[in-house]
C-alpha cells in the first residue's frame, strides 16, 4: 500500500478549527520538519497505527514512558481492574504509598516523594521548595535543557553565556526571568564563574543529567561531579530533572548510572506507565517543608490518582522482575545505533550518534556535539529529509532534530533490522539532498 496521509491531513485541518495549531503540544504539529502529522488510531507493542492505515515502528514511545512498549498486556489488565474501582477519589490510597516505596528503594536520594500530574508540575514545585528551603531566589539552568513550560524556566541566556536570563516566551515577566541564570551545559568553567558572581543568592541548580531536549547530549567525564561540588561549596541545592532519564537509562536513573547524589529529583514518564504523572522528592529534611508537613504549599486534585499509580506500579514491577532488563534493552539500542551508523558511513556521512541506555539520537553534523550551541550546528534540512524518508518506510522518529529517541523492550530484532534497512534508503535521500544543495 502506498504511503498516504489523506485522512490525517483532513483531521489536522479539522483540529485547527478547535485547537491552537491543531495540537495540544507544539512538536506534534510537525512544524519543525514540515508536512502532515499522522493522526494515531492505536498502538501495540513496538508499533503505532494511524487513521490512514499506516503502520510504524515507534521510537518515540509517547516521548519516553513506553519502556515496555504500547498496551503491555499485564499493564492493561491491571488498569482494567482499577477502572472497575473508580477513576479518582481525591483521597489517600494504598497505591500511592506502594509506588512511593518502590521509587525510594530504586532512587535512594529520594527519601520522601510527592506525586503530581506532569513533569512541568514537578519542576515548578521543586523550585518553589528549593527557594523556600534556602531562602534564596536565583535558579541556574542550562541552555537547551527543558524543564517544562512554567515561567521560571522558559528563559534563554542573555547577552552572554553566564548572564541573567531574559524571557523566552511572551507572557513571562522580566522580573521572573531575571532570577534565572542560564549557562551552557558541559561548561564547568561557566558554571564556576556564575557561582563566583552570584553564589550567595543561588537557591538551586536544575539540570537534566542526560539532556534529551536538544537532541541527546552526554555529560563530559567528571562534569556532573563538578556541578555537585559547586552546589555543595556554595550551599545551593542540586536538582536532577530525571523526568526523561529516570527508570529509563537505569533502574535508579542517571544518578545511579553516574553515581551522583542530588538533593532533589524530578520524575515522570516511566513511573506512570504511559498515564499522566509526575513526582518530585529528595532529602527528608528538605521535603518536610512541603505542606501539610511544612509551610510550602503545593496541591493537586488528581495527584496520585489510582489509574496512574496502577500503571506505574505495574510497569516498575515488571521491570524489577527481570534482572537483565536494562542490559538487554541497552544491547538492543546499541545494535540499532551501530547498524544505522554503518549505513551512514557507507554514504560517507560522519554524523554524530549518541546513546545512553535505551535513549539515542543522531546529529546531522560531522562536528562533536556537547551542548546547545554545538547541537545547533546540525543540518536541519538533512534531518528533515531523513525523517520523512523513514516515516514513509514505516519508521516513526521524533519530528525534530532536537529530540531524543527511545527503545522499548517490545522492539524485536526484526524491528531493528527493518529500521537499519530503512535508514540506508533514507541516507540515500540525504545524499541527494546534499547534491541539490551543492548545485544551488
Amino acid at each position: 500500500m502506498a504511503f498516504k496521509l489523506d485522512k490525517s491531513a483532513t483531521a489536522f485541518a479539522e483540529a485547527k478549527r478547535y485547537i491552537p495549531g491543531g495540537v495540544n503540544s507544539p512538536v506534534r504539529s510537525f512544524r519543525g520538519v514540515g508536512g502532515t502529522p499522522p493522526f494515531i488510531a492505536k498502538a501495540a507493542g513496538s508499533h503505532i497505527f494511524d487513521i490512514d492505515g499506516n503502520k510504524y515502528i515507534d521510537y518515540v514511545g509517547s516521548w519516553g514512558p513506553m519502556i515496555l512498549g504500547h498496551a503491555h498486556p499485564e499493564v492493561i489488565a491491571e488498569l482494567s481492574d482499577a477502572l472497575q474501582r473508580g477513576t479518582s477519589y481525591g483521597a489517600p490510597t494504598l497505591l500511592e504509598t506502594e509506588l512511593a516505596r518502590l521509587i525510594t528503594e530504586a532512587v535512594p536520594s529520594m527519601e520522601l516523594v510527592r506525586f503530581v500530574n506532569s513533569g512541568t508540575e514537578a519542576t515548578m514545585s521543586v523550585l518553589r521548595l528549593a527557594r523556600a528551603y534556602t531562602q534564596r531566589n536565583k535558579i541556574v539552568k542550562f541552555a537547551g535543557c527543558y524543564h517544562g513550560h512554567h515561567d521560571s524556566l522558559l528563559v534563554k541566556a542573555g547577552s552572554g553565556a553566564t548572564t541573567l536570563g531574559v524571557p523566552d516566551s511572551p507572557g513571562v515577566p522580566d522580573t521572573i526571568a531575571g532570577n534565572t541564570i542560564t549557562v551552557e551545559y558541559n561548561d564547568a568553567q561557566a558554571l564556576t564563574t556564575v557561582f563566583e558572581r552570584h553564589g550567595q543568592d543561588i537557591a538551586a541548580v536544575i539540570i537534566e543529567p542526560v539532556p534529551g531536549n536538544m537532541g541527546l547530549i552526554l555529560p563530559r567525564p567528571g562534569y556532573l561531579e563538578q556541578v555537585r561540588a559547586l552546589t555543595e561549596k556554595y550551599g545551593a541545592l542540586l536538582i536532577f530533572d530525571e523526568v526523561m532519564s529516570g527508570f529509563r537509562v537505569a533502574y535508579g536513573g542517571a544518578q545511579e548510572l553516574y553515581d551522583i547524589t542530588p538533593d532533589l529529583t524530578c520524575l515522570g514518564k516511566v513511573i506512570g506507565g504511559g498515564l499522566p504523572v509526575g513526582a518530585y522528592g529528595g532529602r527528608r529534611d528538605i521535603m518536610e517543608h512541603i505542606a501539610p508537613a511544612g509551610p510550602v504549599y503545593q496541591a493537586g486534585t488528581l495527584s496520585g490518582n489510582p489509574l496512574a499509580m496502577t500503571a506505574g506500579l505495574a510497569t516498575l514491577r515488571l521491570i524489577a522482575q527481570n534482572p537483565d532488563f536494562y542490559e538487554k534493552l541497552t544491547s538492543m539500542t546499541t545494535a540499532l545505533c551501530a547498524g544505522v551508523q554503518a549505513q551512514a558511513l557507507a554514504f560517507g556521512f560522519n554524523f554524530q550518534f549518541h546513546q545512553v541506555g535505551s535513549m539515542f539520537g543522531i546529529f546531522f553534523t560531522d562536528k562533536p556535539v556537547y551542548d546547545y550551541n554545538s547541537a545547533k550546528r546540525s543540518d536541519v534540512g538533512a534531518f528533515n529529509t531523513f525523517f520523512h524518508a523513514m516515516l514513509e518506510q514505516g519508521v516513526y522518529l521524533a519530528p525534530s532534530q532536537f529530540e531524543a529517541a527511545f527503545m522499548s523492550s517490545a522492539h524485536t530484532h526484526t524491528d531493528i533490522g527493518a529500521t537499519i534497512a530503512a535508514s540506508g534508503n533514507a541516507f540515500a535521500r540525504v545524499a541527494e539532498y546534499y547534491r541539490k544543495q551543492k548545485h544551488e
